[in-house]
């Protein structure tokens, strides 16, 4: 088992890591809208890969089996951001098969050391149920907000 950075050579594994925990996270998507996202990620990964994303990638025997992304913003400093530097996990999957080995979690102690490496203030992400034990022991902790999370979905 191999766990490290990506490169822009694992774009291909990447788009099909996506696919997996998109299909896992939202149930199978239609063959559509499958279509569209393969269609845009490449470019995606690409133009991103190595300057606001960074990618971690665990293989057995040279197949991808999970994988995490790492998408660093600049925001207007504020007291929780100081420097205006933050990061989101998105993406954290292993394969079902490989689950409950460990693979996450060197996933994320790499994205972790990248993190600290960019000098960012905080990284966030949003846990699953089955994640957040996980996320908890390498010293995430639940955000409370006075605030209440909204979007506006086009």
């Amino acid at each position: 088992m191999t766990v490290r950075k990506a490169s822009l050579s694992d774009i291909p594994s990447l788009v099909d890591m996506r696919i997996l925990y998109l299909n896992e996270d939202n149930g199978q998507l239609d063959t559509e809208t499958e279509k569209q996202i393969r269609k845009q990620l490449p470019g995606y990964f690409t133009a991103k890969l190595g300057k606001e994303l960074y990618a971690f990638i665990a293989e057995d025997n040279g197949c991808a089996v999970g994988c995490c992304l790492l998408l660093v913003t600049e925001k207007p400093a504020n007291p929780r951001f100081p420097h205006g530097m933050t990061g989101t996990v998105l993406n954290v999957y292993t394969c079902p098969e490989y689950r409950r080995q460990g693979i996450a979690g060197g996933l994320m102690g790499l994205l972790i050391a990248q993190a600290k490496e960019l000098r960012l203030d905080l990284i966030e992400l949003k846990a699953t149920a089955d994640g957040a034990k996980l996320y908890k022991s390498l010293g995430f902790e639940q955000d409370f907000s006075r605030y209440t999370d909204m979007k506006m979905v086009f």
